[in-house]
């Protein structure tokens, strides 16, 4: 026998649903016993992406993701970040890791390093399956950065989050905001390249490396200890630099 309950997704969730429920406002129809983790994915939005989940129709309970859906059920979805009063015990996504680190599939070669310029250390091969990625996000506790909503809804992956737009630098928007990542950007700090942590070095021990122009007008340097790429402050760091602020406001 079918059953049918009432589901009302808020915020960004509303971009992810299937397509032909983007207003937010969802009757969904199923049969037999269904965890509400289930039924939210089953409507494009994976775990990762689910914060918090109330039910209207019982006194505004709250739902953690093994709640089994009842027929004539209102639920309410919400997605972090929350600007809710609500206790944090109620929340359902784990809290990242301190300090926060990522690792990103094929898709987001950019976004990688984009994040690195901005000090955060992001974890990128474009040959990664995702069984892999889904090991290391487990293993090293990062958080998972996707565009696949199969990935995402793996039930080993605990830390991630579904990156919506194909512009990185709206992607890296979505992931300053999900992660509150303004106050803890350290301006290339890290190699966009290959992910190390920038050093600063003398002038004098790389002089023979730098091209005229660079050597006549810059005096500060920044050398990758992993892949021996140097860094200064041209005209290509205003440029990111705007971009960065543009991200952050």
């Amino acid at each position: 026998m079918m059953k049918s309950a009432v589901f009302r997704f808020y915020g960004y969730l509303k971009e992810i649903l299937r397509r032909e429920h983007k207003n937010g406002l969802v009757e969904h129809r199923f049969s037999g016993k269904q965890s509400v983790k289930d039924r939210i994915e089953s409507m494009g939005v994976p775990h990762t992406e689910v914060d918090l989940i109330i039910s209207a129709a019982d006194r505004n309970e709250f739902l953690d993701f093994s709640y089994a859906v009842r027929a004539g059920d209102r639920l309410a979805v919400y997605p972090p970040p929350l600007n809710l009063d609500v206790n944090s015990q109620r929340l359902l996504q784990p809290v990242p890791p301190d300090p926060i680190r990522f690792v990103l599939d094929a898709h987001l070669g950019k976004l990688a390093s984009y994040l690195r310029m901005m000090g955060f250390d992001a974890w990128y091969h474009n040959d990664y399956d995702d069984p892999e990625l889904a090991r290391i996000q487990k293993e090293e506790e990062r958080v998972l950065l996707s565009r696949d909503r199969g990935l995402l809804q793996r039930k080993k992956v605990k830390l991630g989050h579904l990156i919506i737009s194909d512009d990185p630098a709206r992607q890296l928007q979505e992931v300053v905001a999900r992660y509150r990542l303004q106050e803890n950007i350290n301006e290339f700090g890290r190699c966009p390249e290959c992910n190390s942590l920038l050093k600063k070095v003398d002038k004098e021990q790389i002089i023979d490396r730098l091209k005229p122009l660079t050597k006549k007008y810059y005096d500060n340097f920044k050398l990758c200890p992993g892949c021996a790429r140097i860094y200064w402050r041209g005209s290509h760091y205003n440029n990111i630099k705007k971009m960065i602020d543009r991200c952050c406001q």
